[in-house]
């Protein structure tokens, strides 16, 4: 079967398992494996919007078991130039309340033993990740944000961990001294992955908890998987309708450098 070729491509995190509802499924293959699920493919605003949820339909795959190259690559081989990555995650501080949106500049990678290259060689690559999501898609997801009246964070840093657990109370208290702003667990390698196949990436993190919870605060308490689902869920329409703006405003022109990602690499 002939394949479409596909503007934007979008990862469905926690909670987040289906996008359009008349999206088409196409079954794709890549040197990596297989993907997540099938992809579904749709419309919006005359863009073709390939979705991807990261953990699985049914959620069977947990953030250190998902196979994150054949997420890309099957991507790639659909033509995408951007992709936005949503996501489910904790807070480090106060002001960054359950249902905001963070849009994240910036990660700090604690996970291990993921496969985090396309690159193993004979060629060595080495991608610059100064800056790690794109910022002319980043602009766009804030301006919208700013148009719909959101609660939003136009930076912000995410700790990425290993996961599936949760934070310790010492870990979370470590993160917060430092001054990071959120904490996930499927950030890395997935917006390297993208930097290293030239497409644009750019994250929405949305707001589920407050981690271990808040030290001045003894009614707020740590993190449960149920409790990040509902939060989630709870915001999916407000996410949706983000998504479907922020495609309609995402120009054909890419002015970042993100096309050029592997010039000077090698």
């Amino acid at each position: 079967m002939e394949l479409p070729q596909v503007d934007i491509g979008i990862f469905g995190g926690s909670g987040f398992y289906s996008f359009l509802d008349d999206l088409k499924p196409y079954k794709i293959e890549t040197p990596y494996g297989a993907p997540s699920s099938q992809i579904m493919i749709g419309e919006v605003s005359g863009k073709r919007v390939a979705f991807i949820p990261r953990h699985g339909e049914q959620h069977q795959y947990p953030p250190h078991m998902i196979n994150y190259r054949a997420n890309l690559y099957a991507f790639k081989l659909l033509g995408v130039k951007r992709i936005i990555g949503p996501c489910a995650s904790g807070s480090l501080k106060p002001e960054i309340k359950p249902g905001d949106i963070v849009i994240c500049d910036q990660f700090v990678n604690l996970t291990s033993g993921r496969k985090d290259t396309f690159y193993d060689g004979p060629i060595t690559t080495h991608i610059s990740c100064a800056d790690p999501y794109c910022p002319q898609l980043r602009n766009i997801i804030i301006d919208c944000c700013k148009r719909l009246g959101f609660s939003f964070h136009p930076t912000g840093t995410v700790v990425v961990i290993q996961g599936p657990r949760f934070s310790t109370r010492a870990e979370s208290k470590w993160f917060r001294s430092i001054g990071w702003e959120t904490i996930n667990m499927t950030q890395y390698p997935e917006a390297v992955l993208a930097r290293e196949l030239e497409m644009c990436y750019a994250n929405i993190s949305i707001i589920t908890d407050y981690d271990t919870g808040l030290e001045d605060d003894p009614d707020i308490k740590p993190v449960t998987h149920d409790e990040v689902i509902k939060i989630f869920q709870g915001n999916i329409d407000k996410l949706k309708s983000l998504l479907i703006e922020v495609i309609k405003n995402i120009p054909d022109d890419r002015t970042c450098s993100c096309p050029h990602a592997l010039e000077g690499a090698r």
